[in-house]
């Protein structure tokens, strides 16, 4: 195995005025969180997403939390949700008691079926929460009609969805409730940090109650009341001032960065279709209603083995891929705290077969073609 990494699975991008922004929040009365880069932060994301608020969270995870709460989750309370996807997805809501049903996903975009959502709702469905795996979007017009139907609260976890697009609209603006990462994996970073996008107006007070600490500090600021006290559950959900003051530095380049990743995307989609043609891997597929930000370039080889060869034969380069997700429903917390409708057949193939390869702004076309030179010999080498 190579001690030596030429090529790492990420590399946090800067922008340029990080630091200088940091200092600007030192030398601010508030650094605990809520003040000038918070506030600066929360107007472009509005403006950003359409959302009717967004709320700076210390990481997505917050924001899911967040979410349970505003969604009133109760003990026994069912949540449909793909059970290929990071644990915090599930954990917020059984925190709250809930119940998390997973179900399968599609082998095209790996997110959940939305052909399989209507056969898993009960009486104790309270809410549908939506992966969009790799910021390619699930499809929202079936998921929002069912919820509709239903009376169901739709949840999207765009963790990785910033600058992405359904039918136009960006992710994060379509769900009641919705909830974003700036993990310093993730295309726009803070290095950790996240926010909830709330769009359905009736959650707007309780949302900021809660991410008060369950306190009424926002009407004491604005001289409603003499002084705050302890009206609602919460938690300490804000982000410092330096944490949203690295993030204002960061969001103006949203679509730079994203463009960047782009063409690294395409230009592995591009050096990969010959082993496709061969039946060597399948290259990501992305449906023609979505606009995806390159958050990664996920393949699907033939089987569980060829995938650990590659791996490994990559890695003895000095080139970090990783696999993904172990299916939560195949997890000793998934198969106590939660419950699994139908078969989740796609789910277990695709958990055993996907290879991420490196994606990031500063990777370079010569990086990419080594790497794909590199996964070419690992699949001819292979030898079962």
């Amino acid at each position: 195995m190579s001690d030596i990494i030429s090529i790492p699975f990420n590399k946090p991008s800067l922008c340029g005025k990080e630091l200088e922004f940091i200092q600007q929040a030192l030398s601010q009365p508030n650094l605990h969180g809520n003040g000038l880069f918070t506030k600066k932060c929360h107007q472009a994301l509005e403006k950003k997403i359409g959302c009717s608020k967004a709320l700076l969270t210390n990481s997505c995870t917050a924001a899911l939390e967040m979410s349970a709460i505003l969604a009133d989750i109760q003990p026994g309370d069912e949540i449909i949700m793909p059970s290929y996807t990071f644990v915090s997805t599930a954990n917020a809501f059984v925190l709250r008691g809930g119940i998390p049903v997973f179900v399968d996903i599609r082998a095209d975009t790996f997110n959940i079926d939305e052909t399989k959502i209507l056969e898993a709702i009960t009486p104790r469905t309270k809410a549908i929460v939506c992966v969009h795996y790799a910021g390619v979007s699930c499809e929202m017009d079936t998921i929002l009609s069912l919820a509709n139907d239903h009376g169901l609260i739709v949840i999207e976890d765009a963790a990785q969805g910033i600058e992405s697009f359904y039918k136009g609209k960006p992710l994060g603006s379509m769900g009641h409730l919705s909830a974003i990462s700036f993990h310093g994996t993730k295309n726009i970073i803070s290095g950790e940090g996240g926010a909830l996008f709330v769009k359905d107006r009736r959650f707007l007070e309780r949302a900021e109650i809660i991410w008060e600490k369950g306190t009424n500090r926002k009407k004491f600021l604005l001289g409603e009341v003499d002084k705050y006290s302890w009206v609602d559950i919460g938690s300490s959900y804000l982000p410092s001032e330096i944490t949203a003051a690295f993030l204002w530095a960061q969001l103006p380049f949203a679509k730079e960065i994203t463009e960047k990743r782009l063409e690294v995307w395409r230009s592995y989609h591009q050096g990969l279709q010959t082993l496709e043609e061969k039946g060597k891997l399948r290259r990501p597929i992305v449906p023609s209603d979505c606009q995806h930000n390159a958050h990664l370039y996920a393949i699907l080889l033939p089987d569980g083995t060829l995938r650990n060869h590659v791996l490994e034969s990559l890695r003895n380069q000095g080139i970090q891929t990783s696999a993904h997700y172990v299916p939560m429903h195949d997890s000793s917390a998934g198969r106590t705290l939660a419950k699994t409708h139908g078969s989740l057949v796609i789910t277990e193939q695709t958990a055993d077969r996907v290879l991420r390869l490196p994606v990031y702004p500063s990777l370079t076309l010569g990086e990419v073609q080594q790497v794909v030179e590199a996964l070419q010999q690992a699949i001819e080498s292979f030898a079962p």
